[in-house]
């Protein structure tokens, strides 16, 4: 109880209030010079699980609510271009409002390197070389799915209904303070 109560940032005291006990009774608690009854722990614990849920961060805390994509019918060199002026390293690819992919500075040098030359490369539709489409998580999704899925994928869209709110990357985790 004492570890949850310090992570939170609550004091004896603040624990205390909004549990309806007193202080005293927090202390002897720590201390296990009490033994509480069920009703008075369940409260305690009932009551750090809301305020670790309500401090907890959700996608629509750090999410870039501005997105920008391309077109899958975008040359590749209006995907770089984009890339350049905003400093991204990935757009997503939609068709209408529809998200059909993804792309990324890596997936256009791949081509590169495995030997298309660059200007066959720039002038390809979007869609031709286009990846998967980055994963779709809603606005209350908590940071814990947001890590995982950033370990995996470049990007995470934040929807709800169909409609897109939002794109979180890894350079978001740093709003996190």
């Amino acid at each position: 109880m004492k570890r949850v109560r310090k992570s939170l940032g609550l004091t004896q005291k603040e624990l205390a209030q909004k549990c309806g006990i007193s202080q005293s009774t927090v202390a002897k608690i720590e201390a296990k010079k009490m033994n509480p009854s069920y009703s008075i722990m369940k409260t305690i614990f009932d009551t750090l699980e809301e305020i670790g849920t309500k401090r907890e961060i959700k996608a629509n805390q750090i999410m870039s609510k501005n997105v920008i994509g391309v077109n899958k019918g975008d040359k590749v060199l209006k995907a770089i271009s984009i890339m350049k002026k905003y400093g991204f390293s990935q757009l997503p690819v939609f068709d209408g409002k529809s998200r059909i992919g993804s792309i990324s500075e890596k997936t256009i040098l791949d081509q590169i390197i495995n030997g298309k030359p660059p200007s066959e490369v720039y002038e390809k539709c979007v869609e031709d070389i286009a990846d998967e489409s980055f994963p779709e998580i809603s606005s209350d999704a908590s940071l814990n799915i947001i890590s995982d899925l950033l370990q995996h994928y470049p990007a995470v869209l934040v929807t709800e209904r169909g409609e897109v709110l939002g794109i979180i990357t890894k350079a978001d985790l740093f709003k996190i303070r």
